[in-house]
């Protein structure tokens, strides 16, 4: 993804310095009747991405711009207008503070004009898809046991106890009737599952379990008010 940068930078400076030849590397002593010369700085942040549909990871590339020209003049000129379309530009932040000494020392060469330009690198990743799950009307996630409970009438009984003894493991039914069990087992091996509601219990073993439908529905034989 920097290197997309690069080459987008480098055409940028192109447009704008149209006799001048743009390379990347070190602003060293060699450099200084080259052209313009991009050395890349430092990585740093770069604001968060305003929410939308797309999730974009992105961070921000630090730019060191020179330029080098057969007299100061021409080099001062160009200079100028770089940093005047730098500022123009909605993609680019312009940071013309003095460049430390101890930069230029741990480059070895030798102070000169110059300022830094940062551009915002961006990666777009796709969103993860956000599934709605039914208990009713889904299949239930790999190692899961889904299930409603209903009475007659297959109206859904809230606050069921619904156990699997073997497992230790017990919940309570939704208002919707509807029990979960994420992580449990292979069906054939759960044991036998036992359900209280109403005053009533019902026990279903695991044969039973592996035949029935997907969620599995469970039908109280509770009496109707009367």
């Amino acid at each position: 993804m920097i290197d997309e940068v690069d080459q987008r930078m480098k055409a940028w400076v192109g447009r704008i310095a149209t006799e001048a030849p743009v390379y990347l590397g070190v602003p060293d002593r060699d450099s200084m009747e080259r052209g313009v010369c991009l050395y890349l700085l430092e990585l740093g942040p770069a604001p968060l991405s305003r929410p939308g549909k797309r999730n974009i990871l992105q961070f921000s590339v630090c730019y060191l711009v020179t330029v080098g020209a057969d007299t100061p003049e021409r080099a001062h000129r160009l200079l100028g207008d770089l940093v005047f379309a730098a500022m123009s530009d909605k993609d680019i932040e312009v940071d013309l503070s003095p460049v430390p000494a101890a930069l230029w020392a741990g480059l070895r060469s030798v102070p000169r004009p110059a300022f830094r330009l940062r551009v915002q690198v961006r990666k777009e990743q796709p969103l993860a898809e956000v599934r709605c799950l039914s208990l009713v009307d889904s299949v239930p996630p790999p190692g899961g046991l889904l299930g409603q409970v209903v009475g007659p009438g297959d109206v859904p009984i809230r606050g069921a106890w619904v156990a699997l003894p073997s497992l230790q493991l017990s919940t309570r039914t939704d208002a919707q009737g509807h029990f979960q069990f994420p992580r449990v087992p292979p069906v054939k091996s759960l044991g036998r599952l036992e359900v209280r509601a109403e005053g009533e219990l019902l026990a279903l073993d695991s044969e039973v379990l592996a035949s029935g439908t997907t969620p599995l529905i469970i039908r109280m034989p509770v009496k109707e008010d009367g």
